[in-house]
């Protein structure tokens, strides 16, 4: 590090949300690449991982209800939130509250504030698919690019088949249909998106087209070379490198 290095923030936390049928457990590996600069809160989402039922369903306003009442108990004085997929339009949702004490949104792939442009075929595929572990493989293979470790690839896998039907089903059939975009105009703190050229879920075009314009000026879109969905657990390096830089501007 050079001595004109900006020194890191003090007291500054990255709140990592995940994607649809994963967990916190895929913020690992960047979390120990942003330590000891930044630390890092990784909650799993409710239905997912380890996390019950959110008390007020899965739409998207309870889950950031849910994240809310998280943040208060952790009382934060600087935050960043980060969103990847699911976790960003959550993320967005947050955002467009001003919250006391968040100073910045970091979007990894993030699920666009207007319904996600999936077919309907996909979708009653991806609801045929709840529970089923080869169905989870071909998942995780569809919506990965670069090569992963095999025990990467478990957990990927284990997070699918452990996430409960209630909060599968309420994402597919509700959540990623949801169009908060007319909140988006509250949103007054620094924001970036970051995307894989390789993702198969959702291409960079998709959040020129539908994030990007929503965002404050000047919003930059970073694209992750030879990359999938799945950028905490692919690219984990460039993740962590983004988001400290992301941080120390702050």
């Amino acid at each position: 590090m050079s001595s004109t290095a900006k020194p890191a923030p003090a007291s500054l936390t990255f709140v990592c949300l995940h994607y649809w049928a994963g967990s916190g457990r895929e913020w690992e590996a960047v979390s120990k690449l942003l330590a000891p600069d930044f630390a890092v809160l990784a909650p799993d989402l409710g239905g997912f991982g380890e996390a019950p039922a959110p008390a007020g369903g899965y739409t998207v306003d309870a889950y950031t209800d849910q994240l809310a009442a998280y943040l208060a108990n952790k009382k934060l004085a600087r935050y960043v939130v980060v969103g990847h997929s699911m976790g960003g339009k959550i993320a967005l949702a947050l955002a467009a509250r001003q919250p006391a004490g968040l100073v910045g949104v970091a979007l990894l792939s993030p699920s666009p504030p207007t319904p996600e442009p999936m077919t309907e075929d996909n979708r009653q595929s991806s609801l045929r698919a709840y529970g089923n572990p080869v169905k989870a493989q071909e998942t995780m293979q569809h919506i990965t690019a670069r090569p992963l470790a095999k025990t990467i690839q478990q957990q990927i896998t284990q997070d699918n088949l452990r996430s409960t039907k209630a909060a599968w089903d309420a994402w597919l059939l509700h959540g990623s249909r949801e169009n908060i975009t007319s909140r988006l105009c509250h949103i007054q703190v620094p924001c970036t998106v970051l995307a894989g050229d390789q993702d198969a879920v959702m291409s960079p075009s998709v959040h020129g087209l539908e994030t990007l314009p929503l965002l404050p000026e000047g919003t930059p879109l970073e694209i992750i070379g030879g990359a999938g969905h799945l950028l905490p657990y692919e690219a984990p390096e460039e993740v962590a490198a983004l988001l400290h830089s992301f941080g120390r501007q702050l």
